[in-house]
């Protein structure tokens, strides 16, 4: 691994709570490219998809001592959307970021994965306004899988989603649901979309 230098220590070292490090993913903008920088690379370019920003969350939680966990939520007939986990005491909150204004952080006030997993249900949805979320996954251990010369390498990162392969997915919504859901309303469509960057956004058939 490449150490830190003096200056992203002290960047990453500025976050002291979950909060911080969801503003700083609010303040960049969406990276649409097919790529996927590490976090000292967000920092440099200043931009993030869904699974650099994750990376990027679960680097900063361990300047705060915490592991870098990230969980995969598993959608159909749209983009997956990977967030970085935390917890406080027995209670999830998660950090994200994303084309879509609603599947960004949750606070940790929930008191298992799948109900962390449940908050986004409502508020994920492609742009058909068909709601997309179907299972979630058990958290990768970033340490674990992949050591930490992710967190400062200058290669392509995509093959960290190989981790998630091997991983126990829970369910949220079975085939027969499914065909019951409603189509979300034009305002919480408009409200989800609000910023977004047409070019990274996934086309529902």
């Amino acid at each position: 691994m490449r150490p830190f230098s003096a200056k992203e220590k002290a960047f990453f070292s500025r976050f002291k709570t979950p909060w911080d490090i969801q503003k700083y993913l609010d303040s960049i903008p969406y990276n649409s490219k097919i790529e996927c920088k590490s976090p000292v690379n967000v920092l440099k370019h200043g931009s993030a998809h869904c699974f650099e920003g994750a990376l990027f969350a679960a680097c900063a939680m361990t300047f705060l001592g915490a592991k870098p966990l990230v969980v995969d939520l598993g959608a159909y007939n749209d983009d997956d959307h990977v967030i970085a986990i935390w917890r406080k005491g027995p209670y999830f909150g998660a950090m994200g970021k994303s084309n879509f204004t609603t599947l960004r952080y949750r606070e940790a006030v929930y008191r298992s994965l799948r109900e962390l997993a449940l908050s986004y249900f409502d508020f994920y949805f492609n742009t058909n306004g068909d709601k997309s979320l179907r299972r979630y996954s058990q958290p990768l251990d970033l340490s674990k899988f992949a050591g930490d010369a992710w967190m400062t390498t200058d290669d392509d990162l995509d093959h960290l989603a190989q981790g998630f392969l091997p991983l126990k997915y829970g369910e949220l919504c079975t085939p027969e649901m499914a065909k019951d859901l409603i189509r979300v309303p034009q305002y919480m469509l408009d409200a989800g979309m609000l910023g977004a960057d047409p070019k990274g956004l996934f086309a529902p058939k």
